[in-house]
């Protein structure tokens, strides 16, 4: 007996945007009713004006039936995004007439005729229209109009009901004015998307997404980060480096330091992330650098993501070393982006990644540091899962990943706000110590998971030449202490300036 064909899945179609589409694993399913609940200015309105021009670019009408808003704020919403309605019809169900004392009631409740004359609206003018896409603003007013539950659950099921029946995929707006227990209008709703959005106490608020319900779509779950800007809504879906594989070839390459690279047991390994920490001021960030112009020199884009300092502060501090990085931004080899923590959201600058990575082609980041990243997360908890998918993610892209965390004190017990050290693949330690009434530096690599690396405490120094490293510190004990004591004869490099750099 051949088998029984199965009756063909609803079409998909796109909401209007790209990444909201990716989430939802395709688009929503056509002609089914969906909640799009969120407080006022979380976003809902722009939402629904994108689904509803989309529509319209491929051909299919589109209603914007409001009882909260009227035709012209829409309109002045959309001009604030240089969007055009002219295809995209908007009834208003509330206008002047209802401020008419004469049409007032006063036989049967106010409540019962409003209610059937806001029904009655909505299907003549659906009916009238015919449209593929409908954007039912909001469902709050119908619940005061219904005033008890019963009532309202009825009529949102009759409604449901009545644009499946006319071949309509409908986005109801709810702006949560009820009972947070309140989950009616879930039950009812094909798919849920609850938009929320969170004042900072310095910076800008933030906005994210999570779908709280979609049937037969096996969507992405969890929050997604979004923001509204001029042009509409982006989203950031939440990065699952699982998803992200790609085959790469698992050389080792020079940091641009022949001492370093001995130290790290041949270079830094591709698809490996090194941990640079240590006081401020210690030479992590000129490392780095030192480490980006070598990976462009053999012909790779590099990123550097600042969150610290100035940008120009950077730059000059590069060129005294001997580091002008200015020719390789020019030539578009190096991008160096200063960030404002306060105002960029973790997903927003995890898409920033992969558009790097997966776009154009870059192959070495540096982020410093994560002090500062730390404070765009809301916790420590969240930083520690989002760090251990990026990086997972960038190893599996095949890219080398310089982090540089800065540690509290200088001399003595130096401590960090967060410890990274499980995630990363190498951890180099920078230490200030004190030797013959000067404050010198010390560099060590503590961990290497791809090499033999080597234990050896050598001195550091910055220098109008460059970074020169030493011979290990052979005569000291007590060095990673800062009060180290001498027991031999090897010479600081702060006394032998014939030292090479390395």
């Amino acid at each position: 007996m051949p088998p029984q064909s199965s009756p063909s899945a609803a079409p998909r179609i796109s909401t209007g945007i790209a990444e909201l589409d990716s989430i939802l694993a395709g688009g929503l399913t056509s002609n089914r009713a969906y909640l799009l609940e969120g407080t006022p200015g979380s976003g809902k309105t722009t939402i629904a004006l994108q689904f509803l021009l989309e529509g319209a670019r491929l051909g299919e009408r589109g209603l914007y039936i409001t009882l909260s808003e009227t035709a012209a704020e829409l309109t002045e919403v959309a001009r604030s995004h240089d969007w055009d309605l002219d295809g995209i019809e908007l009834f208003e169900l509330v206008n002047e007439e209802g401020l008419d004392p004469d049409s007032e009631q006063s036989i049967l409740e106010p409540s019962e005729v409003e209610l059937g004359e806001t029904i009655q609206g909505v299907m003549e003018c659906v009916d009238r229209l015919r449209p593929a896409r409908v954007v039912f603003d909001s469902l709050s007013e119908m619940r005061l109009l219904a005033q008890n539950s019963l009532r309202y659950r009825r009529q949102i099921l009759a409604l449901k009901q009545y644009f499946s029946t006319r071949n309509c995929t409908v986005l109801m707006l709810d702006d949560r004015s009820s009972d947070p227990g309140d989950l009616q209008l879930h039950s009812i709703a094909h798919g849920v998307i609850t938009l929320e959005q969170a004042a900072q106490e310095y910076g800008t608020e933030r906005r994210r997404l999570r779908v709280v319900k979609m049937r037969g779509v096996k969507y992405r779950g969890g929050f997604h980060d979004f923001i509204i800007e001029t042009g509409g809504v982006s989203v950031f879906p939440r990065l699952i480096a699982a998803e992200h594989h790609s085959a790469f070839s698992e050389t080792q390459v020079t940091t641009g330091l022949e001492r370093l690279d001995q130290m790290l047991g041949g270079g830094l390994s591709a698809g490996t992330n090194a941990l640079l920490n240590g006081p401020s001021g210690v030479g992590k960030t000129s490392t780095a650098v030192r480490c980006a112009v070598s990976a462009i020199e053999r012909g790779e884009k590099a990123v550097y993501y600042l969150f610290d300092e100035g940008r120009a502060t950077m730059l000059a501090r590069s060129r005294a070393m001997g580091l002008d990085l200015e020719p390789h931004i020019a030539s578009g080899a190096l991008q160096v982006i200063q960030i404002d923590p306060a105002d960029l959201s973790p997903g927003e600058f995890a898409s920033w990644v992969r558009r790097a990575v997966e776009v154009e082609g870059v192959k070495f980041i540096v982020i410093d540091s994560l002090n500062a990243y730390l404070q765009a997360m809301p916790g420590e908890k969240f930083l520690m899962l989002q760090m251990h998918e990026m990086l997972s993610y960038l190893n599996q892209q095949g890219v080398i990943t310089i982090l540089i965390l800065g540690q509290h004190g200088i001399i003595g017990e130096v401590r960090s706000e967060v410890d990274l050290s499980y995630l990363s693949d190498t951890i180099v330690l920078f230490r200030y110590f004190e030797a013959q009434g000067n404050m010198l530096k010390a560099i060590s690599v503590a961990k290497s998971r791809t090499t033999a690396h080597e234990a050896s405490i050598r001195e550091f120094r910055l220098g109008v030449g460059g970074i020169v490293i030493g011979d290990p510190l052979k005569d000291f004990e007590g060095v990673m202490t800062g009060l180290p004591t001498y027991r031999g004869t090897t010479p600081l490099l702060a006394a032998d300036p014939a030292a090479d750099a390395g």
